[in-house]
């Protein structure tokens, strides 16, 4: 797919960013770009705290927008798999990391409602490369940033319900 990544998104979750990036697009740019007009108005941009801040303001939405767009193009939108017993995008996994019991949706986390106190893992993260594709009972390892060698044992997988 041209080095992207595709992500599995409910449609709720489709909806729900998609909203976000038409606000950002629409009104909240309009009201930056009217914060910046007001702060060049008051003349020396050099000392000139309300512009710097606006501008840092814009740089932060366009990059949120330019977030959004690239995981919107390359979403895949649908129901959650069913669970079958296999980690895969979009399941919920319970494992034994590291010996502490945890439970974790494997994905992006923008599938995740707010509110929702889920974890979630992307499959790019080095956990979920490692346990992508593990049975209910197998064990993998992974390596953290640090360089530490993490054990993870899969102890149930389950359809993700949003």
């Amino acid at each position: 797919m041209n080095g992207t990544t595709e992500t599995w998104l409910t449609q709720e979750a489709h909806d729900r960013l998609q909203g976000e990036l038409e606000h950002l697009q629409g009104p909240v740019r309009a009201e930056i770009a009217k914060r910046i007009e007001e702060a060049r108005d008051e003349g020396d941009l050099k000392e000139n705290g309300g512009y710097h801040a606006a501008k840092d303001d814009q740089a932060q939405i366009e990059a949120r927008i330019a977030q959004l767009t690239q995981l919107l193009r390359t979403a895949k939108v649908g129901d959650a798999p069913t669970a079958s017993g296999v980690v895969e995008l979009g399941t919920v996994v319970t494992a034994t990391i590291a010996g502490d019991k945890t439970t974790f949706l494997v994905g992006n986390r923008e599938i995740a409602e707010a509110g929702d106190d889920l974890d979630v893992y992307s499959e790019a993260s080095p956990l979920g490369a490692a346990i992508l594709g593990l049975k209910i009972g197998e064990k993998a390892s992974y390596q953290t940033p640090s360089g530490a060698t993490i054990d993870v044992e899969i102890t149930d997988v389950q359809t993700y319900r949003g």
